[in-house]
């Protein structure tokens, strides 16, 4: 890490540890003090979910070394809502910092229905707090402003400390109809903004688009009139998360005299906790899985986990014809009333293609209002400048180009001062104008089954590899004289079995041990080092000009 002279000096510093520059694993420290004494709050733990490039990894998480270095100066961990790209690292990382945890009734009856479904997950104290409530840690004293977004209770942060206010948005649009819950309170953000708002550190997901995002209200709308017009089952999927949707399908159903079965554990845990908080007050209970079968098909309205692809989710199984409970029938339709997250296309158009082989009729975004974001469009980020009027703007959460057009959208409105700043900066945000004081950070963590590992000891390179271009092991058995005392074996991974000529490559590769042993001398024979890298090299070269690709080699040489 580099550290300067800057670093030292004493005000409010901002440090993005994931979640800048990217899309997903949000985490941020706030800090106020001189550097050695500087006391942190953390704003949410999240993930980013793996994908083609990164496989078998689970999720990614952010580097915390940072923080865990000064975690006796962690005076609290506040969390601005449930979705996983904010919380879903709390397991992970409580247990290394022990620091008390703020979150909303919704967010943590959700942590808790995770961790009853996980073996091993810490039981994490958590302190419940309401949308309204304000919340002393350290120098700090931490507001919850209640916003509109695609979950229940999603919080702005209003930060205060001695060297100035900071608005941290979380993710949020204006929404006055939002479905159920509080809407965004402006008239609340206005007060804040007449007290005076040094820095917004401010939702950058949808800089890039024109208008004011639509409302929840008008989905329910559509989604009542596709479903009233269906003749045979209709399927729904969406993020678990999405009360507000759920609630709105359910609706629906219940108009249209259907009935509505969930299928997927993530949404049971999120509807038994939206049912404990009266989300869903007045709705009839929902079916299990099991109710699908005897339901007549002009009945029902399913609910679906795997919006976004996810192979073992309900979707996908069914998309396969593989699930053990439910099947679709040609004629029978499926909404996604969903966004498909940035790399998942692939995945997600692999499964609306298997369900359009089975003869479903799918309808998405692109057919009828189905779905909304939770984030905001360049209207309603010129309407937040407006109520807070802040000094100073930080873009985050969004990729590049989302953090530069916002950036852009902030200095044509007037905001006297932006900073764009990445995961691992040190940036001042008081006193002083704003600036990145150093780089102490925003390296990244795979979590691969039960694991929790840095990059270059998860073997994710070498998964590419052989994902790639297969492996190639061979065992040898030598004498201490150097002399073979057996045939080379060979075992081979993802490679072709035959040459081009229909020669079998493993036959091949046997030669050209055989030929490589032949041509070293006696003396590095006998060595063992030389033998593996002579024959690794070779295998390597014969295969590459017989095939044009480079497998993994591994060899090993026993002495008798």
């Amino acid at each position: 890490m580099v550290h300067t002279n800057k670093e030292k000096s004493e005000g409010l510093v901002f440090v993005p540890l994931g979640g800048v520059g990217e899309i997903g694993m949000n985490l941020a420290l706030y800090g106020i003090g001189p550097a050695r004494r500087r006391r942190y709050i953390a704003v949410d733990m999240g993930v980013a979910f793996g994908h083609d490039n990164l496989p078998g990894v689970d999720a990614v998480l952010p580097d915390i070394s940072y923080l865990v270095e000064r975690a006796d100066r962690l005076d609290g961990i506040f969390i601005t809502h449930a979705h996983e790209d904010h919380f879903g690292a709390l397991f992970d990382f409580w247990p290394k910092l022990k620091a008390p945890v703020y979150m909303t009734a919704f967010a943590a009856g959700l942590l808790a229905a995770k961790r009853a479904g996980e073996i091993g997950a810490p039981d994490i104290p958590v302190t419940v707090v309401e949308q309204g409530d304000r919340v002393s840690a350290g120098p700090f004293d931490v507001e919850y402003v209640p916003v509109s977004h695609s979950i229940p209770e999603p919080s702005a942060l209003v930060i205060r400390s001695e060297a100035g206010t900071v608005v941290h948005s979380g993710d949020w649009k204006i929404d006055p109809t939002p479905g159920l819950g509080k809407p965004i309170d402006e008239v609340r953000l206005a007060e804040i903004g007449r007290e005076g708002v040094r820095a917004l550190v401010c939702d950058s997901t949808n800089a890039v688009r024109d208008g004011i995002s639509p409302s929840e209200a008008e989905v329910a709308v559509v989604l009542k009139e596709i479903i009233a017009g269906a003749r045979q089952r209709v399927a729904v999927t969406t993020f678990a998360s999405n009360v507000a949707r759920l609630k709105a399908v359910a609706e629906a159903a219940l108009a249209a005299e259907r009935e509505v079965v969930v299928v997927g554990r993530s949404l049971d845990r999120a509807i038994n906790v939206a049912r404990e908080l009266g989300y869903l007050d007045g709705l009839p209970p929902f079916h299990n899985q099991d109710a699908y079968g005897y339901l007549p098909r002009d009945k029902v309205v399913a609910l679906m986990t795997g919006s976004q692809g996810e192979p073992r989710a309900a979707l996908a199984r069914i998309a396969a014809n593989d699930h053990p409970a439910v099947a679709l029938s040609p004629g029978d339709m499926v909404i996604f009333s969903s966004r498909t997250i940035p790399g998942n296309e692939r995945a997600v158009n692999g499964i609306i293609n298997g369900l359009i082989d089975l003869g479903a009729e799918v309808i998405t975004d692109r057919l009828g209002l189905v779905h909304v974001s939770g984030h905001p469009r360049r209207d309603e980020l010129r309407r937040l400048y407006e109520l807070l009027r802040p000094e100073l703007l930080v873009p985050v959460h969004g990729e590049a180009l989302h953090l530069h057009e916002q950036a852009k959208l902030g200095r044509a409105a007037g905001i006297p001062e932006v900073l764009e700043v990445r995961n691992g900066d040190l940036a001042r945000l008081a006193p002083g104008p704003g600036e990145v004081l150093s780089k102490v950070g925003g390296g990244q963590m795979f979590r691969d089954g039960r694991l929790l590992l840095a990059p270059e000891q998860s073997g994710v390179v070498e998964r590419r590899r052989l994902s790639f271009a297969g492996a190639v092991f061979v065992s040898l058995v030598m004498s201490e004289k150097g002399e073979p005392l057996d045939d080379p074996q060979v075992a081979m991974i993802g490679l072709p079995s035959c040459d081009s000529d229909g020669e079998l490559l493993q036959a091949i590769v046997e030669d050209t041990v055989d030929d490589t042993l032949d041509s070293l001398p006696k003396a590095k024979r006998r060595d063992e080092a030389s033998v593996q890298e002579s024959v690794r090299r070779a295998i390597r070269s014969e295969i590459a000009a017989i095939w044009g690709k480079k497998p993994s080699v591994a060899v090993t040489v026993s002495y008798v």
